[in-house]
């Protein structure tokens, strides 16, 4: 868990904090117990992926807003309205509510994805 947490901010490293919730940080199935992490408007994960990871099978009906940033690595996001590639630290791809995505890591990757809003 963060090396810090009170009831208004926390501190920590995200791929630690993350562990248990297959990487995600901030979202609504965050234990209130977390303080700030636990949040109904917005969800943030930090993920490693290996070469060769990917998502298999597609969302179905996802109503949110979604934005993904690639921290290192090379990282395809396919949409139902296209496909994109990001190569170059800082790439991101980002879509709205409706479409549906997969993903695959054709190189090590990390990267930062944040949704809203968070969803139960």
């Amino acid at each position: 868990m963060g090396d810090t947490v009170t009831a208004n901010w926390s501190q920590g490293n995200a791929a630690e904090d993350g562990s248990a919730t297959r990487g995600w940080l901030v979202g609504h199935f965050i234990d209130p117990s977390e303080g700030v992490r636990s949040s109904k408007d917005v969800e943030v994960k930090w993920f490693n992926h290996p070469a060769g990871d990917k998502r298999v099978e597609w969302t179905s009906d996802d109503q949110r807003t979604t934005l993904v940033l690639l921290v290192q690595g090379n990282f395809r996001v396919d949409l139902t309205e296209g496909s994109a590639t990001m190569t170059r630290q800082g790439d991101y791809v980002m879509w709205g509510p409706g479409i549906d995505h997969s993903w695959e890591a054709v190189e090590d990757s990390v990267v930062m994805t944040v949704r809203w809003p968070s969803q139960t």
